[in-house]
């Protein structure tokens, strides 16, 4: 059985919505996000920086969160949740696959730095704000794309899964102003989905 080692407010909780849209059997161990838990000797064997998630199938254990996403759905969904290759969609399901850690999450853990790791004396106010404008404007792009879609690529996919669960983070954050109509009720959708509401409650 896959065993998703977690901890809830991470990129983990990509991993556990997607089991549950596949309705894939799991254990699941859930951390704290705290250094007892992450920096433990026994999760560092697990992943060397003490992060999640991390993925273990019987004799494989792989982490990051885009690597075990392409993993789940070649070894355990025959492919499912993504467009074939010979697809019009199958480019634009690349890209905004992999637009979320290029583009969205790098401003996103800069505000997750500086609201949340950081003591107070040590944040810094001006890098804060820089990365919030930086947020907003990485996002723009999406909403165009979703004007007249459900999803990204129309049908829902696993590019939603890592994308959709930055943008409804990016939500959180008050980083989607209300004139991105498209980005607010495409955050709804994904919050409607039952599989995202028991991984992002976990």
């Amino acid at each position: 059985m896959l065993k998703l080692h977690f901890a809830p407010n991470s990129r983990a909780g990509r991993i556990l919505w997607l089991l549950e849209e596949l309705e894939l059997p799991y254990e699941l161990n859930r951390m704290d996000f705290n250094p007892k838990d992450l920096k433990s000797d026994e999760h560092r064997a697990r992943h060397p920086l003490g992060r999640v998630p991390v993925l273990e199938d019987g004799d494989v254990s792989i982490f990051e969160s885009g690597a075990i996403v392409e993993y789940v759905l070649e070894r355990h969904k025959n492919g499912g949740l993504k467009p074939s290759v010979e697809s019009p969609e199958f480019p634009a399901y690349l890209q905004w696959f992999h637009y979320c850690e290029g583009m969205v999450m790098p401003p996103v853990n800069t505000i997750v730095v500086q609201t949340v790791l950081l003591p107070p004396e040590r944040r810094d106010e001006k890098a804060l704000e820089q990365a919030k404008r930086l947020l907003t404007k990485s996002l723009a792009p999406v909403d165009e794309t979703l004007a007249g879609k459900d999803y990204l690529i129309g049908d829902f996919s696993a590019a939603d899964i890592m994308l959709g669960h930055a943008c409804f983070m990016s939500n959180r954050l008050g980083c989607v102003p209300d004139e991105m109509a498209n980005l607010k009720a495409y955050v709804e959708r994904i919050a409607a989905r039952p599989a995202f509401n028991k991984a992002i409650t976990a």
